[in-house]
């Protein structure tokens, strides 16, 4: 076989080198943990290799064409990716060479690279109230997933407690961190019940936790946009039992809800993706991690780490990287956890995007969120059939049920795409304790007339 024109390192003689210096006879015997029926035994039938630059531009905008954007459609989607308004100068700095060609270099390199790392690092600090806070991982998931792992290994237990309102694909990358039960390093997931009210039942929470538990998560506000007041209570109840408390925050909300180091929190995470990165598929939009800044959490985590430090100029900051050498950068499969991903340029969107706002632009961002999705749900519930199933006490986001309607979600959300309208998230089969419910999302960016033009269009679909 011929090598390929643009991998020096697909010679016969090249793959002969290096089967030999890790002592494998053959490629396939590199495959041979995965069962032959995982294994394709033919060719892959692909298309004819374009051949000029010209064609393969029209051949993706065809392919992109399919696709119906949130630009030209009214959305009313979120449930863990949301439409915030994206500033300008965000985009402008995620576009600059410096921070999207910027990987790895010297330490006179990197320095500003750095600092702009570690602004990002000191402003989600101060939003969540806590000191310590990692580079970001590939999603929000992602962050929760190593931060019950964290918990697991400061309190050397392995149980963790969620709320069954809990986002069931963030639940399903926790699953895949906490490993299957035969492995060694198993950590059992254990639902809590949610009161009517949408909130956590504190009872049944009393009732579950065990010496065996580590940590207690829950998001606030949660996956049904419900804010849960009782975080204090819940988090007093987790440390009478010795576990650790881990919330998981959206924290554009912190413009205008508590901290939640303030009611108790040990580890936060949440998303990147409302500060200043646009809506995506298909790739990670940034989950953050912060703790208090003690040795006992910073060893936990498998993150890269930024600090500041004097320099020999008087009054000079240089910034680098810390702990290193316990991340799987430093320490391969001998660290932590094992990270690495292409989210970090989020970090630099994300702290352009709080020094732009500053407090007082996120608390009117917050306050905005508020009232217009409070108003929206107000009016949809005025629709014959429609219900709002936590009329109060939600964020942004609100779970609306289409029971007396007689009509299905699904129904619904197609005849609403026929309009140019993306309805909520059906919640039927993830949840199907909610009913024909869905989940709206209603941001600053969602004017009065777009909610009108849901409700009559809603309207016109029940009728």
């Amino acid at each position: 076989m011929s090598a390929h024109p643009w991998m020096a390192n697909s010679t016969a003689a090249a793959k002969q080198s290096m089967l030999d210096a890790i002592g494998a006879s053959s490629i396939d015997e590199l495959f041979a943990q995965i069962p032959a029926e995982h294994r394709l035994g033919r060719p892959l039938e692909l298309e004819p290799a374009l051949r000029s630059e010209a064609a393969l531009q029209r051949h993706l905008l065809e392919l992109v064409s399919k696709n119906r954007d949130c630009e030209a459609t009214l959305s009313f989607l979120g449930a863990g990716c949301w439409q915030h308004h994206v500033p300008a100068v965000c985009d402008e700095i995620a576009t600059r060479s410096e921070f999207t060609t910027s990987v790895f270099g010297t330490a006179q390199s990197d320095k500003g690279r750095n600092q702009a790392w570690f602004e990002f690092t000191s402003q989600i600090a101060e939003l969540v109230e806590l000191d310590f806070v990692g580079l970001p991982v590939y999603t929000w998931g992602v962050a929760g997933g190593h931060a019950i792992r964290m918990a697991a290994r400061l309190t050397d237990r392995n149980e963790v407690l969620y709320p069954a309102s809990l986002d069931p694909e963030r639940l399903a990358v926790f699953r895949t961190f906490c490993e299957p039960p035969q492995m060694p390093h198993h950590i059992a997931l254990q639902p809590v019940a949610v009161r009517a009210d949408g909130r956590i039942d504190l009872d049944d929470l009393a009732a579950k936790l065990s010496d065996r538990t580590a940590a207690v998560y829950f998001d606030n506000p949660n996956f049904l946009g419900v804010i849960e007041t009782d975080g204090a209570d819940v988090a007093a109840l987790a440390h009478g039992a010795g576990a650790e408390v881990i919330v998981g925050v959206d924290p554009i909300s912190l413009g205008v809800l508590a901290a939640p180091a303030g009611y108790g929190a040990d580890i936060v995470v949440g998303s990147l993706q409302p500060l200043g990165v646009h809506m995506a598929a298909g790739g990670g939009t940034g989950g953050f991690i912060a703790t208090r800044d003690e040795e006992r959490y910073a060893r936990q985590y498998p993150t890269l780490c930024l600090s500041a430090l004097p320099t020999s100029e008087p009054g000079e900051l240089g910034f680098g990287i810390v702990l290193f050498e316990q991340t799987s950068y430093g320490a391969r499969e001998e660290a932590r956890d094992w990270t690495g991903n292409s989210v970090y340029l989020w970090s630099t969107v994300a702290a352009a995007y709080l020094a732009l706002m500053g407090p007082a632009g996120l608390r009117e961002v917050g306050e905005a969120c508020l009232a217009r999705s409070h108003a929206a749900a107000r009016r949809l519930a005025q629709i014959e059939g429609v219900e709002i199933a936590y009329p109060e006490g939600f964020f942004k986001e609100f779970v609306v049920r289409f029971d007396d309607t007689g009509r299905t979600v699904a129904e619904v959300n197609r005849a609403l795409l026929e309009r140019g309208i993306f309805g909520g998230k059906d919640l039927s089969t993830d949840m199907p304790w909610l009913g024909q419910s869905a989940l709206y999302c209603v941001t600053e960016v969602h004017t009065a007339d777009d909610v009108e033009r849901l409700a009559t269009a809603l309207a016109e679909v029940l009728r």
